[in-house]
């Protein structure tokens, strides 16, 4: 999806996830090699995705896999689309009723790291481009980055946004030194998702509930763990976009 539209309409506007292509028929053998690789990844993690296990628990002889994607590489990416076609959704679900750009960026920002708690092997298989779609792997299929990109831009438009409002807010006159000093919209949206990433991998790997002192059972100060995480995202927010004026 490309950016936002920055119009001098002020009405608030609603992202909408990146729709994605419209696929081609496939081989009911094919997409049974992708099921199986979806359900080892979301039930045993990266390390069990072997081209040979693959081939084992579809029923099929271990050259079979080899007719629909030349390299292991190939079909680890088509399991990675699939996990980016479910990501989508949950930024459709996650962007419903958010009307406000800073809103829609914590909606996404939720979803994104829930979506990393909830499928912890998919999404480390998700951005491992250097693995999945690189230059040493070429192919004839959607590359991994025509769902990246879109997403990103996406991102990139909603700080954009983001900081129209907060210009609405500070009024007509001289811009403040924060407004001076940002960085392009797209260096602040890497750096927030880089953030945010690293967020949900810390919390996967229980870094930040040992440094927050957040028990497997509860969260600090007797909140749920969620309620803890959610308050490491708006700090994230707030640390990019900047504070909300109320």
């Amino acid at each position: 999806m490309p950016p936002s539209d920055h119009s001098e309409d002020s009405t608030p506007r609603e992202e909408s996830a990146p729709a994605e292509a419209p696929a081609r028929p496939e081989s009911p053998l094919r997409e049974r090699l992708v099921d199986v690789g979806v359900d080892l990844v979301t039930t045993e993690g990266t390390a069990s995705l072997g081209l040979r296990e693959i081939a084992r628990r579809a029923g099929v002889s271990h050259g079979a896999p080899r007719r629909y994607f030349p390299t292991h590489h190939a079909l680890l990416s088509a399991i990675a689309h699939r996990g980016f076609a479910d990501l989508r959704e949950r930024f459709t679900g996650a962007l419903a009723g958010a009307t406000s750009a800073r809103d829609q960026v914590r909606a996404l920002a939720r979803a994104y790291v829930g979506y990393a708690l909830d499928n912890r092997g998919m999404f480390e298989l998700m951005f491992r481009h250097d693995l999945l779609d690189s230059e040493k792997h070429p192919s004839d299929r959607p590359r991994l980055r025509e769902s990246t990109v879109p997403m990103f831009e996406v991102t990139v438009g909603l700080v954009a946004r983001c900081r129209e409002e907060r210009d609405a807010v500070t009024g007509p006159g001289p811009r403040s030194r924060d407004a001076d000093d940002d960085p392009p919209a797209a260096v602040s949206a890497a750096a927030l998702w880089a953030n945010l990433h690293g967020v949900a991998q810390l919390w996967n790997w229980g870094s930040l509930q040992l440094a927050l002192d957040v028990g497997p059972d509860g969260g600090t100060a007797g909140r749920e763990p969620r309620e803890d995480l959610d308050q490491i995202i708006a700090a994230v927010l707030d640390a990019h976009l900047g504070r909300v004026t109320r």
